[in-house]
């Protein structure tokens, strides 16, 4: 069979055709340049962006004879008999796992090459070797025979031992830009003379997610099907949407067309589209008309605050699918949301005028209750009414509990809590407290209390108005009776510096006291109509 395909036959030679992966390129050629070889290296990263091509081209050039400014010379004999070379040895660790296979490897290791300087394993998908083989691969990897090296690849860098990462030198590959794989297709079309659109370049190096070897694949699939590879050849096949049909779909929002909506949704579902590929599209153009939102004064699309709650709320929707939830269902009810009401009743539009009515200070202080808003149309009616809550001040509490905690914070507490609060995160089963708590992280604790961190303040607070469903979910979860307190990145920074500042000074931390709480009193519901009543019409006025 003389036909390769075209991943094999596009497989980088040289560094100059790694594409993607400069800064990696950059390091293993120096290395090269400068005779710094490391006896062990593993390459990380998702399928199909370099790794064992970049080995190969790594080995190929550490035994060239004549190795150039890009690596091997590919002209010389070691070159040209690499793939048939017995010192370059490659090992799938996935069907040759076992600590059989291993030993075997170190017992070839003590013979010395028979053609090349250096004799190198190249072990793919390293991560699934069985804990028995890494045991023993680690005393080979810290101490080989100076003529061999080892060359790690694996997908799943989490799976790999730190005491096998600790003896190696370690390169993280990462997804290769649509730009870079664009380029890279357009030299191989030229090359094997296969007519494509743009448009179809860019949709075949949109859905290979960063993977080179994936994005030729698919364009060798689609090159054997048709004369003229088009965009719609690509979303046939592949289930993937297009630019164009995102963008048709926001303007059936914007327009409120809810049947060519429903019939554009329907259409997705009956071609299997990937329903995370249309979250992902969609994410895509919200941040596009997010950023026109912010740049245009007459942009007429979606307010940015409609376009950033539509955001949040797509990106949610994985956390609710399983086996007998329909994605597409929750994608058009999400997306139906921001269509306008139908029927006679007056329809509130994208561009919402929200304003604080006045209430006396007095009178708030002495009903501790919500403050009641009034949401305005151009007409000037009254068409919903929304509650704005009085904002908590945590000072005081932050305050006490990170004095409390700083009195007995010991790193083995941090230690213990950090894995704790990673497993509490995993097993807690109430989503919004999980979406709340997931950016949450533990920078110190002691015996008793532990303090968490968040870069967006306003999260800090509403972790803080949480405090007891946090604390009793935890403490039953683990038979502990923590505390806990939430701040800003900038509060915690700030309390280091003044921590270690006490420290220099010699000052001692001494518990205080918490507050208790005091019962709240039952709503003065006849109060509150009283101020409500003296302010607006009666008739326009809903107390709950």
């Amino acid at each position: 069979m003389d036909y390769k395909v075209l991943y094999r036959k596009y497989r980088p030679d040289t560094f100059s055709n790694i594409i993607g992966q400069d800064y990696m390129v950059s390091i293993l050629k120096n290395a090269i340049k400068n005779d710094k070889i490391s006896h062990a290296y593993i390459f990380s990263g998702p399928r199909g962006t370099g790794k064992t091509s970049t080995a190969k081209v790594f080995a190929k050039a550490i035994n060239c004879l004549h190795p150039t400014e890009d690596g091997p010379c590919n002209e010389c004999e070691n070159c040209l008999h690499f793939k048939e070379n017995a010192d370059i040895i490659e090992i799938d660790a996935a069907s040759n796992n076992g600590v059989d296979e291993i030993r075997e490897i170190i017992n070839n290791i003590k013979l010395a090459p028979a053609y090349s300087k250096y004799k190198v394993y190249i072990i793919d998908e390293v991560h699934m070797l069985s804990t028995s083989a890494f045991n023993a691969l680690l005393l080979t990897l810290e101490e080989p025979p100076k003529h061999v090296i080892f060359i790690l690849a694996t997908t799943n860098i989490e799976a790999v031992p730190i005491t096998i990462l600790s003896r190696c030198q370690r390169f993280d590959f990462h997804k290769i830009s649509i730009t870079d794989i664009i380029k890279r297709l357009k030299y191989v079309v030229e090359n094997e003379k296969i007519a494509i659109d743009d448009d179809a370049l860019e949709e075949i190096a949109y859905i290979s997610d960063g993977g080179m070897r994936d994005a030729l694949s698919i364009l060798d699939q689609l090159s054997s099907t048709t004369e003229k590879i088009s965009i719609n050849d690509v979303i046939e096949h592949f289930g993937s949407v297009s630019k164009k049909q995102i963008n048709d779909l926001y303007t059936l929002i914007l327009e409120n067309n809810v049947d060519n909506f429903d019939s554009m949704m329907k259409k997705f579902k009956e071609l299997a589209i990937d329903y995370k590929v249309l979250i992902k599209k969609l994410l895509e153009k919200i941040e596009e008309e997010a950023i026109k939102s912010k740049k245009n004064r007459d942009y007429e699309g979606l307010s940015y605050d409609l376009l950033k709650e539509m955001a949040f709320e797509l990106a949610d929707i994985s956390n609710y699918i399983n086996m007998s939830i329909d994605p597409y269902l929750l994608i058009e009810i999400t997306l139906l949301k921001y269509f306008k009401e139908a029927g006679p009743k007056i329809e509130s539009t994208p561009e919402i005028i929200s304003r604080e009515i006045k209430i006396p200070k007095e009178e708030i202080s002495k009903t501790q209750e919500p403050v009641v808003s009034e949401i305005k149309n151009e007409d000037s009616k009254i068409i919903s009414r929304e509650i704005i809550e009085p904002t908590n001040n945590y000072e005081e509490l932050i305050r006490i509990r990170v004095n409390n905690c700083f009195v007995n914070a010991k790193k083995e507490y941090l230690q213990t809590m950090k894995q704790n609060w990673q497993s509490f995160i995993q097993k807690l089963d109430d989503k919004s407290l999980l979406n709340l708590l997931i950016d949450c992280n533990i920078v110190t604790a002691s015996d008793k209390i532990a303090v968490l961190t968040n870069i967006v303040d306003g999260t800090s607070n509403l972790v803080n108005s949480k405090l007891s469903t946090i604390e009793e979910q935890f403490n039953k979860m683990f038979h502990t009776q923590y505390k806990f307190i939430a701040l800003t990145e900038n509060m915690w920074n700030r309390e280091k510096e003044e921590y270690i500042k006490n420290l220099k000074n010699k000052h001692v931390y001494q518990y205080i006291e918490e507050p208790k709480k005091e019962e709240e009193p039952e709503k003065d519901i006849d109060n509150i109509e009283k101020i409500a009543y003296d302010i607006f019409d009666k008739d326009k006025i809903e107390i709950e």
